[in-house]
């Protein structure tokens, strides 16, 4: 088989790391944890590797003979199925692609005749099988750079005739908390917390955790280091900024919704209860009003509000279809979605001069002085721009509706460096580590950001005026939309994204054949990133197990991306490079060589303990990802498709209010203070 030589060469040939823990860590005496991972990685890849190399008997066996012990047997078969599973879908790819076929092929022939493969050349060969996206950049960067901006282009047909003109009023302001239990050295009775607080933290700490996130917000962090609070600091400040420049009332607030979503279930019940004792203490957010809704709160809201309209409208599965879709506990997706269906029913059944979102992570604000200096506008000036909800063609010759808009982030450390410093830059050090010579998506973020995000108009025949740029790489935070275009288009995340959901909740649009939604990239409205500068007990915190979470992205990414359209290549078109190089032709492969080769890495470096920790964390969770997306059982699609359904009797219900034969204005009305009264429940 073709990569059975592509990856023996790579690794008896390449000097710098034919001698690596890789190969060399195979073991087949090993006793302790540690050295056991390491020697079951070295002999998977030895094995992938091929009969020719003079270990594979030894590696082979070895794998087969620890398929029986009590401790690690599961990681040993984990390993020899993903063998069969990386020839199976070579083989497959291979019978029906013959472009795919080709570049196999070329690759093995190139392997047969070279000893270096640290070199530009052998990593674009390499790349044009396992990362075809980033083929050519090193060498062709500015050239990649110019192709993408173009590829971006967006003339303009239409301005919107109704734009935002009151930010303070119209738009609904979103954020998640992301909630995990305290460090273990924590000392619950020196914080002040509630008897029922410290008793309810004490009966999650012993559950087993359910959800994985980047950087949750341990219980018990210092005010300084607490997103929650720096978050809504910062928001709170933005309002300030705008009443002393006239964008907003003296006596108007900021509606700001926030999320709760927690890693562990017992968390659920004592989530707000935590939020709201730490705001009493430590807030003072003078031009904020703030709610925060639970899983508790989604179902109460359902339970009173959506299934009664429901019920008139005669949908089997209606109660099951909602609280499927509707909530903040799980995947990012989940929380993501809501985050945006929350401002249409607001608008609806709340506050009708509601008319848009913006959603914003709580480890960034609004560096307003400088937004105004360097960019000639103020935040709020930047979301009255008419383009906003404006309509246009795309370089394909598509309609598209610019619904949503996109700004970009400034990292802390650079801001003094100027506003318009990309938060990611592109990475050209060919000093690659193993993984990412199969796999390198930094190098794809940093072209896409260069490109997208940092888009200057008034170059390039980009104006901003006639023509923009629609976005397809986004963050999670800096995007809004309006609700005209979140009720006409019903985009969503699906529940099961646990990674990039920002990026997967536009996937769900691409592929119709009616007016297209799109991102309107907003030159100028960037706010500051501190993650780093105040919150790295929390990203330290995160453990092994959450590195996985960027494997299953390609898994799902792929998967979900051939159940949206016939085609594939019509949505790679549009999301290459960056969201794009997360669908691949060999999902299954790429994830099982990212996650030995990354092993490989940390044992390498001498990390033998997070290298063991690493696999030992993560191979379930990778195993449980693969049969999802692609067993005998096709649970990704049935998911998907019946995320659609939630969503779409979501939008149905909403639009059902509007109608007098399902709700009768005074029904309507009953249903609005309701509605109006549970909110109340939320707010702090």
């Amino acid at each position: 088989m073709n990569i059975e030589k592509i990856i023996n060469a790579v690794f008896q040939n390449d000097s710098e790391i034919s001698g690596s823990s890789a190969i060399d860590g195979f073991n087949s005496l090993a006793e302790n944890r540690n050295s056991i991972c390491r020697s079951l990685n070295s002999a998977f890849i030895i094995s992938l590797s091929g009969n020719n190399h003079t270990e594979f008997t030894n590696a082979n066996g070895y794998l087969q003979r620890m398929q029986k012990d009590k401790t690690y047997g599961s990681l040993a078969q984990f390993l020899s199925r993903g063998l069969k599973l990386i020839a199976d879908e070579i083989e497959k790819r291979v019978n029906t692609d013959t472009d795919f076929a080709s570049r196999l092929s070329e690759l093995s022939k190139f392997s047969e005749s070279n000893t270096d493969f640290s070199s530009v050349e052998a990593m674009d060969a390499l790349w044009s099988v396992f990362f075809p996206e980033a083929e050519g950049v090193f060498t062709n960067k500015e050239q990649k750079s110019k192709e993408l901006r173009k590829r971006r282009t967006v003339k303009i047909t239409k301005v919107n005739p109704k734009p935002i003109t009151d930010p303070g009023k119209q738009i609904i302001f979103t954020s998640n908390i992301l909630l995990t239990v305290p460090d273990k050295k924590t000392d619950l009775s020196s914080l002040g917390y509630s008897e029922e607080l410290i008793k309810g933290i004490t009966l999650a700490v012993s559950e087993k955790q359910s959800f994985y996130y980047d950087h949750p917000i341990q219980i018990g962090t210092k005010p300084e280091t607490n997103e929650i609070i720096y978050g809504l600091n910062g928001l709170n400040r933005t309002a300030e900024y705008e009443m002393k420049n006239g964008n907003m009332d003296t006596d108007q607030k900021l509606t700001c919704i926030l999320s709760a979503s927690v890693t562990h279930k017992g968390l659920q019940k004592i989530a707000k209860k935590y939020i709201k004792e730490e705001l009493n203490c430590y807030g003072n957010f003078d031009h904020l009003d703030v709610y925060v809704f639970t899983e508790e709160d989604t179902e109460k809201l359902i339970d009173e509000i959506f299934l009664p309209i429901a019920d008139n409208m005669n949908i089997q599965n209606r109660e099951e279809l909602l609280k499927n879709v509707f909530g903040v506990d799980g995947e990012y997706g989940r929380h993501y979605s809501f985050l945006k269906a929350i401002t249409a029913f607001w608008n609806v059944l709340v506050d009708a001069d509601k008319t848009a979102t913006f959603k914003i992570d709580l480890d960034q604000f609004f560096p307003q002085d400088v937004l105004k200096v360097q960019s000639g506008k103020s935040a709020f000036e930047h979301f009255q721009t008419p383009l906003w909800g404006a309509e246009g063609i795309d370089s394909f010759g598509n309609k598209i509706e610019l619904g949503m808009i996109a700004g970009a982030l400034v990292n802390e450390k650079d801001i003094h460096k100027g506003l318009f410093t990309p938060d990611v830059v592109f990475d050209n050090r060919q000093d690659l580590k193993l993984e990412e010579r199969f796999f390198y998506s930094k190098l794809m973020m940093g072209l896409s950001t260069s490109s997208e995000l940092a888009t200057r108009y008034g170059k390039d025949n980009i104006d901003g005026k006639d023509s923009c740029i629609q976005r397809i790489h986004v963050t999670g935070g800096t995007n809004g939309i309006l609700v005209k275009a979140l009720r006409k288009h019903r985009p969503f995340t699906p529940g099961f994204i646990g990674r990039a959901e920002d990026q997967a909740y536009l996937l769900s649009v691409l592929g119709k054949k009616s007016t297209g939604l799109a991102y309107l990239h907003e030159d100028g409205l960037i706010m500051r990133h501190d993650k780093e500068a105040f919150a790295g007990d929390a990203m330290k915190a995160a453990s092994a197990g959450n590195m996985i979470g960027d494997f299953i992205r390609i898994l799902y990414f792929s998967r979900y991306s051939e159940i949206l359209t016939d085609n594939i290549l019509d949505i790679k078109e549009t999301i290459d490079p960056f969201t794009g190089c997360f669908v691949s032709k060999i999902p299954i492969t790429t994830v099982l060589l990212r996650f030995c080769m990354k092993a490989a890495d940390f044992f390498e470096s001498g990390n033998n303990q997070l290298a063991a920790d690493f696999m030992l964390q993560s191979f379930e969770r990778l195993e449980r990802s693969i049969e999802f997306a692609y067993g005998k059982e096709d649970l990704l699609q049935k998911v998907y498709k019946k995320d659609r359904e939630g969503w779409n009797l979501f939008y149905d219900i909403l639009d059902g209010l509007e109608n007098r034969d399902i709700v009768n204005p005074v029904k309507k009305m009953a249903i609005q203070i309701k509605a109006a009264g549970i909110c109340a429940g939320c707010k702090m």
